[in-house]
């Protein structure tokens, strides 16, 4: 869950950078774009991964609860 938290938090800090850039009238480096572009998909990615997990997890606690 930590993981998924920094690269949302590097993602948007990416993008402020690029829009940063933007206002300032040059171009952003690609590393930085690249950051902005990919990395809030992979940071809901790790997210829906982690409620999948945990909706797994309560289903396996339940059934050993009801034995």
């Amino acid at each position: 869950m930590v993981l998924a938290a920094v690269v949302a938090v590097l993602s948007l800090v990416a993008v402020a950078a690029v829009m940063a850039f933007a206002f300032a009238g040059s171009v952003a480096p690609a590393w930085i774009t690249y950051t902005a572009l990919y990395g809030l998909p992979v940071a809901f990615i790790l997210m829906l991964l982690l409620v999948l997990d945990g909706v797994a997890a309560r289903r396996r606690a339940g059934r050993a609860q009801q034995r």
